[in-house]
């Protein structure tokens, strides 16, 4: 396929309140270096897609207040690129926004969206599903998502069930049956012993015209604002015309406005050494541990007794810790969180209770 009709849509809005107290809503996770690779996870992002499209075909959506942060960290990429939301709307009107845009400068093109801050093992892996991927959408105009081959029953993952698909002619595509968002453990441990579920990657491939379409079929009155508008998206009235919209389109995922609902969706079962890096537990199986299996980040903690934590901390504090065993435990400029490893869903319901009363400026 020619890549110049590839374009790949990062969304980089999110707050990441998962993996708080790190990732702030002045300053996310997608924007830290939390693996201490000497670069940020966006940063990652860009350079695997740059392998697959043309820089000036990559586009980032984020919020308005991470401009700068954008610009900064990604280095010669065109203000034109980053489209800037002026409220956080879910990835239904943040995927509208970036198709009409595309559809506008190349109505043959073939979207991907991608998060930022997910990672990436297997790069090589990961091109050749991408390509699996982009032919099948290309092939079949169907709606196509990266489902990734699960290693545990974990509750956090959304999980796609599939089943074989007649009209594909790729080993690795299948015809999607069911999507169940964050199952409880008895329900993900029936889906890993059935073998026929793998998790969403939240990885998605697409022409223009597909994703429109279903657009207008399952969430017509998020598509008629966006098509109003059209007119002025890569103008200077651009701006002015998106905050009004963004004012109007209800919050809504992709997945439940549109997957969920649509009958042409395929997946490409995929093994790409994939995390979505959405909590401190998953960064406690991607990086090395010591003989007591703690995981640590930073560098002058002590341990005595202590086993199977997550621990991130300041790389100038002394931290010294005694006879702690299966916790997270992180420490910043102003806040210190300790939690027991099992209940780290928790977090997110932390962070929305700081908010509601006057601890809401260390979120």
């Amino acid at each position: 396929m020619d890549n110049k009709n590839v374009y790949c849509v990062i969304m980089a809005g999110g707050i990441g309140s998962r993996f708080w107290p790190m990732s702030r809503t002045s300053f996310p996770k997608q924007f830290h270096d939390i693996l201490g690779t000497g670069t940020t996870l966006i940063q990652q992002t860009f350079e695997r897609f740059l392998n697959i499209c043309p820089k000036e075909n990559i586009y980032i959506v984020t919020s308005s207040i991470y401009k700068d942060l954008v610009s900064s960290q990604l280095e010669g990429i065109d203000d034109a690129n980053i489209l800037l939301e002026p409220s956080r709307r879910n990835t239904a009107p943040c995927i509208a926004y970036a198709a009409h845009r595309i559809r506008k400068e190349n109505k043959d093109a073939v979207m991907i969206v991608a998060p930022s801050d997910h990672l990436v093992l297997k790069e090589s892996a990961f091109n050749k599903t991408i390509d699996c991927a982009l032919t099948q959408a290309k092939n079949s105009g169907n709606l196509v998502t990266l489902g990734i081959k699960p290693s545990r029953p974990d509750t956090g993952y959304g999980y796609i069930q599939f089943e074989e698909d007649p009209d594909s002619d790729l080993e690795q595509v299948r015809k999607v049956k069911t999507f169940t968002e964050k199952p409880d453990i008895e329900l993900a441990r029936e889906f890993i012993h059935s073998g026929d579920f793998y998790w969403n990657s939240g990885i998605f491939i697409w022409t223009i015209d597909s994703i429109l379409d279903a657009f207008a079929k399952y969430l017509p009155e998020v598509n008629d604002l966006f098509v109003d508008i059209e007119s002025a998206l890569g103008t200077d009235k651009e701006a002015a015309a998106i905050s009004k919209v963004y004012s109007m389109s209800e919050s809504i995922s992709v997945d439940y406005g549109i997957l969920e609902k649509a009958k042409n969706v395929n997946v490409v079962l995929s093994d790409f050494g994939w995390s979505d890096l959405g909590t401190w537990g998953s960064l406690f199986t991607q990086i090395k541990k010591d003989k007591e299996h703690n995981a640590v980040v930073g560098k002058n903690v002590v341990l005595s007794n202590c086993s199977d934590n997550m621990i991130s901390v300041p790389e100038e504090k002394l931290v010294v810790i005694q006879g702690l065993n299966d916790f997270i435990l992180v420490d910043t400029n102003d806040v210190l969180l300790v939690c027991p490893k099992a209940d780290e869903q928790k977090i997110k319901q932390i962070v929305n209770d700081l908010k509601m009363n006057k601890n809401g400026h260390f979120v």
